[in-house]
């Protein structure tokens, strides 16, 4: 069965970057699809979020609100038993002036509700939203993707047609190769996660308690979230040598990696691990940062985890998806009404997604260096960022989602990349045997173009007032949701 009217663009994938572009696209008139295999609410991962998304996305979707009401708990930073220090430490969104007042803080969610809330937002604004759906195939003509072949919740086979097709399916997609897009893995961050859901787990002493807390340990790291005041999400990020642990006896590997990490075992000393319902299971999944050669071809555009993935320390996932979702709404908005050419209009989503993509990962470089103390960490983002800001505010506002560089090109971007990761790999291989979970002095590669602030774009009440990245380059619309010439050409970036 062939859809009798094309659509504006057909959207794969209804979780956040999938409700985040086809909400974005709606809201400027057009008609939309969105196809999602499972039926919401579902299980997820990927529960801490970031102010950039509370503050920046969410309002131009119009949940800001609605996620006030949820009663998600309140973060206000992040504290860690990492580096050098004896004891744990924090972070405030606070200390960033853009994020200070009223937008330092973000929301710890339970992925079944929060993304049934932007899904549910999608279709109040138009968007037609088919669940149970899952895409089998992509269709081409002459070069270019034209729509999609899926099964409707009856097993029935269906066609639709579109100018634009977006892939955000997630980590498991089987269409982003249609776009020509080849999966590139780092060679180090290739780790596994173990993870579950206790109940009754301590908490972090007032005001952190809702922080994320995270604690390195001779296999890893452990992520632990407050939920709700009794529900708590803990994880732990090993690497390949620990792997085999979990693939033998998962429930025996949690147990002895709880025992093996001083501080997780302390605040689960009480609690009880959830074992029915959506969280009553361990489930593994393995944390590979990759990144894919490109994220657009003529008709298509990837992203969320479809397009790129890293380490999941500072809390990137959910941000990364959003924002590119925020970025690919754009360049579709601004073709379809032919404000922009094609090519110059998925260029600009293509750089910006790649270097705030970049900004996380060539951090975590030097954040896996476990010997520094915390304030190397800060210093350091100050240096991966160029900001001129005090080290801790630019700590904060590249772990919060508002920090940016200058202008990066693609390949710039994948070959930082490359050389980070080799460097990693080389380290790791000529590590001493007493020396079993430090990477040693890693030099994070500086990113040394400036810094033009993406905050107006993405963070803020007048989130449209982004100016382009350099002198003829495009800038976001007033209303945040298309992208505009530069007239000026004046190469101003803040």
């Amino acid at each position: 069965m062939n859809s009798e009217k094309p659509y504006d663009a057909i959207v794969v994938g209804g979780g956040p970057a999938g409700s985040t572009v086809a909400t974005l696209v709606a809201k400027r008139g057009h008609r939309v699809l969105l196809l999602e295999k499972e039926t919401f609410p579902r299980y997820q991962i990927g529960e801490s979020l970031l102010p950039a998304t509370v503050h920046g996305v969410a309002h131009l979707l119009g949940v800001d609100e609605e996620l006030k009401n949820a009663n998600f708990t309140v973060k206000h930073g992040g504290t860690f038993k990492w580096g050098s220090s004896e004891r744990p430490w924090t972070f405030d969104f606070a200390a960033s002036r853009r994020m200070a007042g009223p937008t330092s803080y973000a929301y710890q969610v339970e992925r079944m509700r929060f993304d049934k809330i932007l899904l549910d937002n999608a279709r109040r604004n138009g968007v037609e939203v088919h669940e149970n759906s899952p895409v089998t195939d992509v269709l081409k003509a002459h070069g270019r993707v034209t729509g999609v072949r899926y099964t409707d919740g009856n097993g029935q086979s269906h066609e639709a047609t579109a100018r634009y097709v977006v892939d955000a399916s997630g980590n498991t997609t089987r269409l982003s190769g249609k776009s020509g897009a080849r999966r590139e893995y780092s060679p180090f961050f290739r780790n596994l996660a173990l993870f579950g859901y206790f109940e009754g787990g301590g908490r972090l002493p007032a005001p952190n308690e809702g922080n994320i807390f995270s604690c390195t340990f001779e296999h890893g790291w452990f992520w632990y979230i407050p939920l709700s005041p009794t529900l708590t999400s803990v994880g732990a990020v090993v690497n390949q040598e620990s792997a085999t642990m979990v693939q033998g006896d998962p429930e025996e590997a949690m147990r002895r990696f709880i025992a093996a990490c001083p501080q997780i075992a302390e605040k689960l000393a009480d609690a009880t691990r959830v074992t029915e319902g959506p969280y009553g299971q361990l489930r593994v999944r393995k944390d590979w940062s990759y990144c894919n050669t490109t994220f657009s071809a003529p008709g298509m555009v990837l992203v969320g985890d479809a397009a790129c993935f890293v380490d999941p320390v500072f809390s990137s996932g959910v941000h990364l998806a959003t924002y590119g979702g925020l970025l690919a709404a754009r360049s579709i908005n601004a073709c379809l009404a032919g404000d922009v050419d094609e090519k110059e209009s998925f260029a600009e989503f293509e750089r910006r997604y790649r270097r705030e993509y970049g900004l996380f990962y060539e951090f975590l470089v030097g954040f896996y260096d476990m010997h520094q103390s915390e304030s190397s960490y800060f210093w350091q983002a100050r240096k991966v960022t160029n900001a001129s800001v005090p080290d801790l505010e630019a700590f904060v506002e590249l772990v919060g989602g508002v920090a940016s560089n200058e202008l990066l090109s693609v390949a710039q971007v994948r070959k930082s990349f490359e050389d980070s990761s080799q460097q990693l790999s080389q380290l790791v291989d000529t590590r001493s045997d007493d020396d079993e979970h430090v990477i040693g002095a890693v030099p994070s590669r500086i990113l040394e173009q400036g810094t033009a602030l993406q905050g107006r774009a993405v963070i803020g009440v007048n989130a449209g007032e982004g100016r382009p990245l350099e002198p003829g380059g495009l800038g976001a619309s007033p209303d945040g949701l298309s992208w505009v010439p530069d007239t000026t050409r004046t190469g101003n970036t803040a």
